[in-house]
């Protein structure tokens, strides 16, 4: 028996196909347009092959953002991801307390990037936010605004409190997706804790962890309002990551050429590692 393929479903897909193209390809290239030529004003552009992508790439700014930008990324997901199965692991499974916890979970991403930055950036302040005062009163010369350590502490800890409630809701997902039979099983044959999570709840957390650890790996390496309005990459450049250099570059000097040159090196720097951390974890996973 012959089957009819029917292809019409394909026009319901259409109109999210044109909306991308505008809103992402056409921007694209203007981008590329822009990063492999000089313009000296009135729309009159001269070609410059690759020499911004050059100049990007041997600039010591650029290695000094990009560091700065790798450690942070790094210390969040080692921060974040086993914080994150901890408090799924304490949360209730059944009960009215899931509902309270999951709402409690679910607050900190509601709050919009921008105020998380100006909330933390008045929490923190030295002489009037609860955290600066409290770290000053028991000893500690605290002042993000004058001490990059400081700053970093400051940054990562609103991250983490930001986001944390993502990895969290994903391993609960997780979780709650495991039979009762399984637990009952381990019961049985006497499993410890630590057993019931290695060999049960660590497997099936894995797919739910491994699209926590590249939507927490890609947002990291994106952020921009949370970072700019808590330091403004302050102080100095100590906090200056990627996405704020980059918006340095492009609206701060108007230095359109090195900045689309940037801007798509950086793009291919997060579909490259992106990539790479997908590939790693689906061969773990296959083993």
């Amino acid at each position: 028996m012959n089957k009819t393929i029917n292809q019409k479903g394909w026009l319901f897909v259409l109109p999210v196909v044109v909306l991308v193209a505008f809103n992402a390809i056409i921007p694209l290239m203007t981008v590329v347009n822009y990063s492999v030529q000089e313009t000296f004003g009135d729309n009159t552009f001269f070609w410059s092959g690759v020499g911004w992508f050059e100049q990007v790439l041997h600039s010591p700014r650029f290695h000094a953002a990009l560091g700065r930008q790798l450690m942070f990324t790094g210390i969040i997901l080692a921060i974040e991801i086993p914080l994150g199965v901890i408090i799924a692991l304490a949360m209730p499974r059944k009960g009215i307390w899931v509902s309270v916890c999951l709402v409690l979970m679910a607050l900190p991403l509601l709050i919009p990037w921008n105020v998380v930055g100006a909330m933390w950036n008045i929490f923190a302040l030295p002489d009037i936010g609860l955290l600066g005062r409290s770290l000053n009163a028991i000893g500690w010369d605290y002042n993000f605004t004058r001490h990059p350590s400081d700053a970093w502490f400051t940054l990562i800890a609103m991250d983490v409190w930001h986001w944390t409630s993502l990895v969290v809701l994903l391993a609960y997902a997780g979780l709650v997706s495991i039979p009762d039979a399984y637990y009952q099983a381990a019961k049985i044959d006497g499993a410890s804790p630590w057993a019931i999570f290695r060999y049960i709840q660590l497997p099936k957390m894995k797919r739910v962890l491994t699209i926590a650890v590249l939507l927490r790996f890609m947002d990291s390496f994106n952020i921009y309002t949370e970072p700019f309005v808590l330091t403004g990459g302050g102080p100095g450049n100590s906090t200056t990551l990627l996405s704020i250099d980059l918006v340095k570059v492009a609206l701060g000097q108007f230095d359109l050429g090195p900045a689309a040159a940037m801007s798509l090196i950086y793009f291919l720097i997060i579909l490259l590692l992106s990539w790479i951390f997908y590939t790693l974890m689906m061969r773990n996973e296959e083993q």
